[in-house]
């Protein structure tokens, strides 16, 4: 009799069991399939690294720095003359060059932006565009943004046969790497273009710059870097180097460096330095960003 009831059961059971596991399955697809829905309407967030750099100028060279949408910063370039031992006052009675640019975020990751420099008579025009963004565990280990530049010269036109001679072009990649609280790198080769130039010298000069942060302070830095020409020329212009502190704080920096460059216009500079730093050819100067 037992026998038969539990075989009676089992006949019984099974069908039961059979039918509670097809529910499970079918409650897990359904949980699978929201599953998947939830994350195609809300994809999970990837936090950002913190800014490589406090600035958007390491000393001369761009860093990979875009504000957020919407932020208006105003920078003020100064080279004071070189300093080279005469009645100059180290280089500040000496002539001098000064940038004035306004840039604006168009968005978080696009920055346009118009400044004038004295020598030349400049008028520039600029796009930086973060295209890579470093990522909280190396995810993206680095970031790559792109800098460009348009710059008009405004010397008088008994200066230029034709006006497009009045234009160079400046566009550079920056690779740059956060690696901790303290220390940030950067590489950038870059290419330079001059319509007009000396029937010695080649229109296209291509370089590369790196440079570097260490931070001593939660708001001073020390930074440094060099810009290598690489294409050679009739009179091949000489390596940029640059070293200074910088002070930073909410919406504020100020960096105060030696250098050998005079330019501040990167194709400037790159195009036509021939200051050896090492022979004493250098100059004081400094760099104000505000930012709303």
């Amino acid at each position: 009799m037992k026998l038969y009831k539990t075989i009676f059961i089992a006949l019984f059971a099974l069908p039961m069991m059979m039918a509670a596991q097809e529910v499970q399955d079918t409650i897990a697809v359904q949980e699978e399939q929201v599953a998947e829905v939830q994350d195609t309407i809300a994809p999970a967030t990837v936090e950002l690294e913190r800014a490589a750099f406090e600035s958007t100028s390491l000393i001369e060279s761009q860093t990979n720095r875009v504000y957020s949408k919407g932020t208006i910063e105003m920078i003020m370039n100064h080279r004071f003359g070189l300093v080279n031992g005469t009645n100059d006052m180290i280089g500040i009675w000496a002539p001098s060059n000064i940038r004035i640019a306004l840039n604006y975020s168009i968005t978080d990751r696009i920055t346009v932006g118009f400044g004038t420099t004295k020598d030349a008579r400049l008028l520039d025009f600029s796009l930086k565009a973060a295209i890579f963004r470093q990522t909280v565990g190396n995810k993206m280990p680095f970031s790559i943004t792109y800098y460009g530049n348009f710059a008009n010269s405004t010397l008088s036109k008994v200066n230029f046969i034709n006006t497009s001679n009045r234009f160079s072009f400046f566009n550079q990649l920056i690779i740059a790497k956060r690696f901790s609280k303290a220390i940030s790198f950067q590489i950038a080769p870059s290419v330079s273009h001059f319509n007009a130039l000396d029937a010695s010298m080649k229109n296209d000069l291509f370089s590369i710059a790196i440079g570097g942060r260490a931070k001593i302070t939660s708001d001073m830095s020390i930074l440094l870097e060099s810009n290598q020409p690489l294409t050679k020329q009739a009179n091949n212009p000489k390596p940029g180097l640059s070293t200074g502190v910088e002070f930073s704080t909410v919406g504020h920096t100020f960096q105060i460096f030696v250098t050998n460059y005079r330019g501040i216009i990167n194709q400037q500079s790159i195009m036509f330095n021939q200051n050896d730093f090492f022979s004493g050819d250098f100059a004081i100067g400094f760099n104000i960003s505000r930012t709303w």
